[in-house]
């Protein structure tokens, strides 16, 4: 099959790429870099030409919550048309565990609304709505520095390796469309204090991280059970500690 990934030059779009090739498919980056533009359409068609499988796995280069809901809509509209005009047979989109719970949060608001484009389509589709990513420690943790301290709300999550987003992303382009949404997540579910605090000490970065009951989470108050997935998510295989060993040695 013919699999285009648009965002198919980041994190978990190269990734993807990868693993659907190396099983076969013909997969193909589309990105700005690869002249590519979804905002405004440029390359859309041409890069279509031929697809079975649309994968969107971009992502707003900037989170403003104005921007950010610009980038999704507009760029979900103009992609919807160009998989229709193009014949493609399933439309796939990469999104976050808590969504549809999270409506203070301006970029799960875009994602809501990107999903809901989707979902009306009338397109064969699958929405994968993911955990936050073991990855982003880093930046959560920069995000949430106040005064050299860490400051995060005590909730759950439920993070996973971006490596087993990308094969999850991979198998849905590869297998029947859902028409619907399923969720992935990693194996175990942890506070999010402690899964940064984890990660901060394995790097031996001196931040001291504090459970605080008022600290923001990407721009929301999340409840206890706002971040992890629903009875039926479909679990990955790594933990933290392994992924935290295979951070070292890289």
């Amino acid at each position: 099959m013919k699999i285009v990934v648009i965002g198919g030059t980041g994190l978990i779009g190269s990734n993807a790429v990868k693993k659907l090739n190396e099983h076969g498919h013909e997969a193909v980056p589309a990105a700005p870099s690869t002249g590519v533009n979804t905002l405004t359409g440029e390359g859309l068609k041409e890069a279509l030409q031929g697809a079975d499988v649309l994968v969107d796995v971009s992502n707003s280069p900037s989170f403003a919550d104005d921007d950010v809901m610009n980038f999704f809509t507009t760029s979900t509209t103009n992609l919807i048309a160009a998989a229709k005009d193009a014949g493609v047979g399933h439309y796939v989109a990469l999104s976050i565990v808590g969504t549809d719970r999270e409506a203070e949060v301006g970029y799960y608001r875009a994602k809501v609304a990107q999903e809901q484009l989707i979902r009306n389509s009338e397109l064969p589709h699958t929405i994968v709505r993911a955990t936050q990513f073991f990855e982003f420690a880093g930046s959560i943790a920069d995000t949430c520095t106040v005064d050299g301290e860490v400051r995060l709300p005590h909730v759950s999550a439920q993070p996973m390796a971006a490596d087993d987003v990308s094969t999850a992303v991979a198998r849905t382009a590869a297998g029947e469309p859902f028409n619907g949404i399923f969720e992935v997540a990693g194996p175990e579910p942890m506070p999010v204090d402690v899964w940064i605090r984890t990660v901060l000490e394995w790097r031996q970065d001196p931040r001291k991280v504090v459970a605080d009951a008022d600290a923001l989470f990407f721009g929301g108050r999340p409840g206890q059970t706002a971040l992890l997935p629903g009875p039926d998510a479909r679990l990955a295989q790594t933990r933290l500690a392994a992924w935290l060993a295979a951070d070292r040695k890289a």
